[in-house]
């Protein structure tokens, strides 16, 4: 039998990317912008040295097993990792490394998109006049909400959660935040450290950011978005940590006056409760797909194994399980 390439990639990356990776060393892609099935990715995986992965693709022990005692990295797509059991790749030597940092902006970006879209009632406007329903101007027609001096609350306060933060001073907007620790002021930039609940208390707007862990799964739960001001707006940019369903019964009992989710915990799966909603302004994970991000996360993915196959330490390794 002979010994496949050195390098798998688990997905088509964007342009000008791989070209960079075959420049150095022999590669099998799975040439499309679907996941490999279990079975596909379990054979694909067998005698590589390195393994470009995305978040559909689950690193564990059967993984690490298939791919047997050669494989030196995975390269995670994603500045995410959940999908990887870190713990397990470091007792067989195996280093993992996701993407951090490149997607901040458009990520940033996207969920100021939705923000924006969730508080005008956008997308209930298009639906409206693509549905071709006779329409017209009137004091009262889809009132949205205004966001100056609307306090606006950042659940995760990594560098998307400052990013966040930064682009609310353009709107005068107050901010406040959670994190596991509070930051140095000069980090912070003017936000202000709040417990959860206290947090979730006070936000008119809440934007979630933070990562999805075992001990942020469903994090907000009915009772928690419960706590959030009547008439309050949920921006969601990380799946599992807002309860899907939980947050469509606060919009179908009205209280949130709407909200936004730009991942899913079940993707492509998007729970038909949610659907149902006319509030919920709904994205299909698009929060780092500008062409320049991509192309910086597969590039980054790439100078990973890159490195750690040149002998040389990586640039963006995972030290530690979430």
């Amino acid at each position: 039998m002979s010994t496949p390439p050195p390098v798998l990639v688990t997905r088509r990356l964007a342009p000008g990317v791989i070209e960079r990776l075959t420049a150095h060393h022999a590669v099998t892609c799975h040439d499309s912008d679907l996941a490999m099935d279990r079975a596909a990715l379990l054979d694909a995986v067998r005698g590589r040295r390195a393994v470009i992965t995305t978040l559909d693709d689950r690193v564990d022990a059967e993984f690490l097993d298939a791919a047997g005692p050669g494989l030196a990295v995975v390269a995670n797509h994603a500045v995410g990792y959940h999908n990887a059991d870190v713990a397990a790749c470091a007792e067989r030597g195996v280093l993992v490394t996701n993407t951090p940092g490149v997607l901040t902006t458009a990520t940033a970006d996207m969920a100021w998109a939705l923000l924006l879209a969730a508080t005008r009632r956008l997308g209930e406007g298009e639906r409206l006049l693509r549905s071709g329903a006779p329409w017209t101007w009137a004091p009262n027609f889809l009132l949205g909400m205004e966001l100056a001096g609307t306090p606006l609350g950042v659940l995760g306060m990594g560098r998307i959660g400052q990013a966040v933060a930064r682009r609310a001073r353009a709107f005068d907007m107050p901010v406040g935040y959670h994190n596991r620790r509070e930051l140095p002021p000069e980090q912070a930039g003017g936000a202000d450290w709040k417990p959860l609940e206290e947090l979730l208390a006070t936000s008119t707007v809440l934007v979630v950011t933070c990562p999805f862990t075992a001990d942020t799964r469903h994090l907000l739960d009915a009772r928690r978005l419960a706590l959030l001001p009547r008439g309050a707006v949920v921006v969601s940019m990380t799946a599992g940590v807002v309860d899907e369903e939980a947050l469509a019964a606060a919009l179908e009992s009205g209280a949130l006056f709407a909200a936004a989710v730009d991942n899913f915990e079940r993707e492509p799966a998007v729970p038909s409760a949610l659907l149902a909603q006319e509030r919920a302004v709904l994205a299909p994970h698009l929060g780092s797909a500008t062409v320049r991000t991509r192309q910086a996360m597969g590039g980054l993915a790439v100078d990973n194994v890159l490195a750690v196959l040149g002998g040389s330490a990586p640039l963006t390794p995972v030290v530690q399980p979430i």
